[in-house]
């Protein structure tokens, strides 16, 4: 069962690298820092060149183009290496499961398995070898398949190239879970005119398509007094916070909405009776939705303060990112070649809409996504296909070979 890339992936998996959003450090968790250094000095053995582990615990690297493909237009490949602060990381109990028959299996001692009625896109992957959690904790699939899959193909193409291949960044970011990924990205050093993010879910799942979004901040103005003496005179912040969440449409929700769907998701509540917070992700694939939501807590806000005896909520805004979908030339071409470098390692492409922000279009860099096997991500019940990171380690390798046939565009 083991093979290069799932080797790399256990490797990986054992070093819990969970984003802290408490910290303000960078990057906020020495876990982060940890796989970063490991990372780094794994890129510079293989034979990678500009390697560097910066201070915000961004790794980058440079696989230099051959001889005979100078003139084809850069790439860059993309992965995090913090996995979701909300998950218990499992760095001990990998659970491998040969040649899954597609019937229901157990996860360690506890009440997770894996099941076809479960998760039903796993009919994708009856007959391959599974990597699975111990059904408490996540092995951090997001995104460390993704890592070993792009540390893979870096490995393919210096030591055993097919074909020749243009100039390819690999950029490995912290704290993607916590919005602060783009800002680490070193825009001056990496050349590339567009990229892929390796963070995507099933064989094939392509992702052009992802959602606007922005984050909403509230903040709740309290009175506060001793609670014996509050009669007429507290106003609880925490209380008024409570309030307006539950007049919260809850049909439009991340657990209540699929597919196309927009969503309002409350990512924190904090406070006591002065002051209180909340903090919205405002969910959209279409411009026009994201701003009817913008539109909607505004004027539910005014709404809401009209009702008291004088103004004590405050809203912010503060743009996340927007719909891969709007790059322009070079994201077309990128989508395009991901789909014919697909066919080329035999996968099928199955378009997909990623319900998230994608880190490229924060860079503000084409970045479609790429699938690295992964099922149920970020649940007790994730697992990876091995043969499906093989696959996807096969396509990054066709895309390195098809973008070398490509003119590098016009400054």
């Amino acid at each position: 069962m083991p093979t290069a890339v799932s080797e790399r992936f256990l490797r990986y998996a054992a070093i819990d690298s969970r984003a802290d959003p408490a910290s303000t450090a960078q990057p906020s968790s020495a876990g982060q820092r940890a796989l970063g250094a490991l990372l780094a000095e794994e890129l510079s053995r293989i034979g990678l060149s500009d390697v560097e582990h910066d201070a915000t615990g961004c790794v980058s690297a440079r696989l230099a183009a051959t001889k005979d493909a100078t003139d084809a237009p850069a790439i860059v490949w993309i992965a995090h290496l913090d996995t979701d602060p909300a998950a218990d990381a499992c760095v001990t109990g990998a659970h491998e499961i040969p040649a899954w028959p597609g019937r229901a299996v157990k996860l360690g001692d506890g009440a997770g398995r894996l099941s076809l009625r479960d998760t039903p896109a796993l009919r994708l992957a009856r007959g391959d070898d599974l990597i699975a959690g111990d059904g408490h904790a996540r092995l951090g699939i997001d995104d460390k398949a993704g890592i070993a899959e792009i540390v893979s193909a870096c490995a393919r193409l210096v030591h055993a190239p097919a074909a020749p291949h243009g100039e390819i960044w690999v950029v490995l970011l912290p704290d993607a879970h916590l919005g602060r990924a783009a800002a680490a990205f070193p825009r001056e050093k990496v050349s590339a005119r567009w990229g892929y993010t390796v963070d995507a879910g099933a064989l094939g799942e392509l992702c052009g398509d992802s959602f606007n979004a922005t984050r909403a901040s509230l903040t709740f103005e309290g009175d506060g007094c001793p609670p014996g003496a509050g009669y007429e005179r507290l106003v609880n912040a925490a209380t008024l916070a409570a309030l307006f969440h539950a007049g919260m449409p809850r049909d439009e929700t991340p657990e209540a909405t699929q597919g196309a769907e927009g969503y309002f998701h409350l990512e924190s509540m904090v406070g006591n009776t002065e002051r209180a917070e909340l903090h919205y992700q405002l969910c959209d694939f279409v411009a026009e939705g994201l701003a009817c939501r913008e539109r909607f807590l505004a004027e539910r806000a005014a709404a809401f303060n009209a009702e008291l005896d004088r103004p004590r909520v405050t809203l912010a805004f503060a743009e996340r990112c927007r719909n891969l979908a709007g790059m322009q030339e070079n994201g077309r071409r990128a989508l395009a070649l991901a789909r014919t470098a697909m066919a080329d390692a035999g996968v099928t492409p199955r378009p997909a809409q990623l319900r998230d922000c994608s880190i490229g279009a924060r860079i503000g860099l084409p970045c479609p996504g790429l699938f690295t096997g992964g099922f149920n991500v970020g649940s007790p019940r994730e697992c990876v296909s091995v043969q499906a990171m093989e696959r996807a380690v096969d396509v990054l390798e066709a895309i390195a070979y098809r973008t070398a046939r490509e003119t590098a565009p016009a400054r």
